[in-house]
């Protein structure tokens, strides 16, 4: 039997869904830029109409789609799969175009670390090389966890096919729940991307920040390590900011140490929002508030990258755009929720 074969009438594109995909993850596997973001049916970039033919809906609840899109026939692109052929309506855009095409792996968890009460890195390998852009992200398929789920990358590419995500658990979470209590060494996952459109632009003249919370920190600390191994770190600087709710949250600093720089080109400063109790001695507030009081010239300067908690990514979107008028191409991050 022929894999269905889907086609957007909005742009004449024609792409086949191999067994176990999404739309979206087809869409973007045959390298056609469909609009997306988190891959996961929270952000509902990928809204799309279905136009003629069937699909199976993974999710009918999930949070990305409205009921006055549901009303007028429109679909999630991550969260549906076609049953035979069809035809869609969907946005595309070459900013969506994959850089590198997305493919499935078997990954073996080969270690991990803890690096707050909460936030742990896991380490995988892969046949292969492991080949991503900084910022990036990959789908997760662990064993026992029906829907996939995605993580961002904290290390770079590189040919011995390790991909490294540092993961926060989520109480009640069953995909944190599979790898902080149940995941050994050894065992085999489903890897499948890289996905993301937030990867570092090595081709941008201004200086860095990068911003992160909680699980946000792994794209940034990525981006940090990209940006280093392209030597932007010579000619450029990086102000790297860390928003934390407590003192014992806060992390990432000996990461950075580790690059070449740090305490010149490349700064660390960790945002405290509640040190009530504590011996916290540090900046105070949000992150977001700090960083705009403290960089030393107008946003509209630098190339922003961040990653969080929705509210954080939310703030900092309405700072840059609204109130310093930063121009949207200078601005990178993928939405989850």
């Amino acid at each position: 039997m022929n894999p269905p074969l889907i086609v957007n009438e909005r742009d004449g594109s024609r792409f086949a869904q191999a067994p176990g995909d999404t739309v979206l993850r087809a869409a973007l596997r045959a390298g056609i830029g469909l609009s997306y973001e988190c891959n996961s049916g929270g952000c509902g970039g990928c809204k799309i109409e279905l136009l003629q033919g069937n699909v199976e809906t993974l999710w009918p609840d999930a949070p990305g789609l409205g009921e006055r899109d549901r009303r007028r026939g429109r679909h999630l692109a991550c969260q549906c799969r076609a049953v035979g052929d069809i035809i869609i309506k969907a946005p595309t855009a070459p900013e969506y175009v994959p850089p590198i095409l997305p493919r499935r792996r078997r990954a073996f968890l080969i270690g991990t670390t803890d690096l707050t009460h909460d936030l742990r890195e896991f380490r995988f390998a892969a046949d292969g090389p492991a080949d991503f852009l900084p910022g990036q992200y990959a789908m997760l398929d662990l064993p026992g966890v029906g829907a996939s789920r995605a993580y961002s990358l904290s290390n770079t590419s590189n040919d011995h096919g390790e991909w490294h995500f540092q993961i926060r658990r989520v109480a009640g979470g069953r995909g944190t729940a599979m790898l902080f209590d149940a995941l050994r060494p050894g065992q085999e996952v489903g890897l499948d991307g890289p996905y993301g459109v937030a990867y570092l632009r090595t081709a941008a003249p201004r200086d860095l920040v990068c911003v992160a919370g909680g699980s946000g920190l792994a794209p940034m600390i990525s981006i940090a390590r990209g940006a280093a191994k392209a030597g932007l770190l010579k000619t450029h600087r990086l102000h790297f900011f860390y928003g934390a709710r407590a003192p014992r949250d806060v992390c990432g600093q000996d990461l950075l140490a580790a690059l070449s720089g740090f305490g010149e080109r490349v700064t660390y400063t960790p945002v405290v929002s509640a040190p009530e109790g504590t011996d916290w001695d540090g900046a105070c507030g949000f992150v977001h508030s700090h960083m705009a009081a403290t960089l030393p010239g107008p946003l509209s300067q630098y190339e922003f990258y961040f990653a969080g908690p929705p509210p954080m990514t939310q703030a900092l979107q309405e700072l840059l755009m609204v109130d310093h008028r930063v121009p949207f191409e200078q601005i990178h991050f993928d939405r989850f929720f």
